[in-house]
């Protein structure tokens, strides 16, 4: 390499003839020829060697022709090889590929404001909900959502996966973004629909929710995960990246710390896009549907006559109602966070939705009517003039029977 520069630089630069070069350097005319000549520096290259397959090769050639996806080992076989498996395989997967056709990856992108994926995720955690309960991961859905061009990241934990519960969520989710992306993706989640006669089939409460934000819904067939792998991957990403060295006090608390943790993770980059999900958000939203101008429904809405024992019973949990309606028909109006009740559109009930199970919450203003409405109700019954009659107590009765009555310490009186 070195003779092969000098001669370049003699003859080029100092103007030698070739003699002089030879002389100079050493070398014979040829070599100084040759260097000058060549358009490139000196390379040495080893001289292939055959190898034991290159005799069987067209044989090769003849059976992937006629079957390119003929497994190496049984091209083995039908040849009669003997050697070694690993050399004929790493021969086979080379000339594979020759006879087989152009099969290109796709690759998937989103138009700004045209889709977004849903699913629910649970979290691995045992959450407190009050009343010294606790719920496990299986009773905790997180409502996620992910827009296709920005990967805007959207989530919400919710009471449950009724149907009333999802929707409300879900609006509280679509409209914490601003805009309904046209198109929403879900896998066969039960109050959402499911796929059946190879055709997406929704419930009835998603066709009246989608039909009030003017979207498309859309239902995966089962076991087709890699449809909505940009939800799943945030999934494993909220399991990674939010809940590790975190502790929550209840629901709340929950939710109050996942949205200050997506405010965050919106603003980093993504190396699928070069760039944050707030640097595309705009142009995503801008491509979507605007809000409707009435929420669609959701949450439990039913309208009943209240009992006489004034509680109306809303997931396993009792509510009080204002005694003063007994038995008119009042509205209830349960959301994710609150409970309650109208009566001629005056609200005669106002409670914080409880997450414990089996509860009794009264508020201490129907306790305290409902006993005045009872003291009223005696004395309204009671005839004009007559007299009030003593009450006596039992124990009395006891004593002048000669009955033995245990005390208050448990001993015999």
């Amino acid at each position: 390499m070195e003779d092969w520069a000098e001669i370049r630089r003699l003859h080029r630069s100092e103007k030698m003839p070739i003699k002089v070069i030879a002389r100079v350097l050493g070398v014979s005319r040829n070599t100084v020829r040759a260097a000058i000549a060549s358009d490139g520096a000196p390379k040495y290259a080893r001289q292939v060697a055959g190898s034991i397959v290159d005799a069987v090769e067209p044989r090769i050639r003849e059976l992937l022709q006629a079957t390119p996806t003929m497994p190496a080992t049984v091209i083995a076989e039908r040849i009669g090889w003997t050697r070694s498996i690993r050399v004929l395989s790493a021969r086979v997967a080379e000339l594979r590929p020759v006879y087989l056709p152009p099969d290109p990856a796709s690759r998937t992108s989103y138009e700004p404001g045209d889709i977004a994926q849903c699913d629910l995720w649970f979290p691995p955690i045992t959450l407190p909900v009050g009343f010294g309960q606790s719920r496990p991961p299986a009773r905790l859905p997180v409502l996620t959502m992910v827009t296709g061009y920005s990967r805007w990241l959207s989530g919400q934990l919710i009471p449950s996966r009724a149907a009333s519960d999802l929707f409300a969520g879900w609006w509280e989710v679509i409209e914490r973004l601003g805009a309904v992306p046209r198109t929403l993706v879900w896998d066969g989640e039960g109050a959402i629909g499911r796929w059946r006669q190879g055709k997406s089939e929704l419930t009835q409460e998603c066709q009246a929710f989608r039909g009030t934000l003017a979207t498309k819904v859309i239902v995966l067939r089962p076991r087709e995960p890699e449809h909505k792998g940009i939800v799943e991957r945030a999934h494993d990403y909220l399991e990674r990246s939010f809940l590790p060295g975190r502790t929550f006090t209840g629901p709340d608390d929950f939710n109050t710390q996942l949205q200050d943790w997506l405010a965050l993770v919106n603003t980093r980059t993504r190396r699928v896009l070069g760039c944050a999900p707030s640097e595309r958000i705009a142009a995503d939203k801008a491509a979507m549907l605007a809000l409707p101008p009435v929420a669609p429904a959701g949450g439990w809405r039913s309208a009943t006559r209240l009992a006489r024992d004034h509680y109306i019973r809303i997931d396993s949990n009792d509510y009080s109602i204002h005694p003063s309606v007994i038995g008119r028909r009042i509205e209830l109006i349960v959301d994710l966070h609150h409970v309650r009740a109208l009566s001629d559109g005056r609200v005669v009930a106002d409670h914080d939705r409880v997450w414990a199970w089996h509860q009794t919450i009264t508020d201490p203003e129907h306790l305290a009517a409902a006993k005045v409405l009872r003291r009223e109700r005696v004395g309204a019954l009671r005839p004009a003039g007559e007299p009030e009659v003593e009450q006596r107590s039992l124990a009395d009765y006891d004593t002048a029977l000669g009955l033995d009555v245990q005390d208050a310490e448990g001993g015999v009186a």
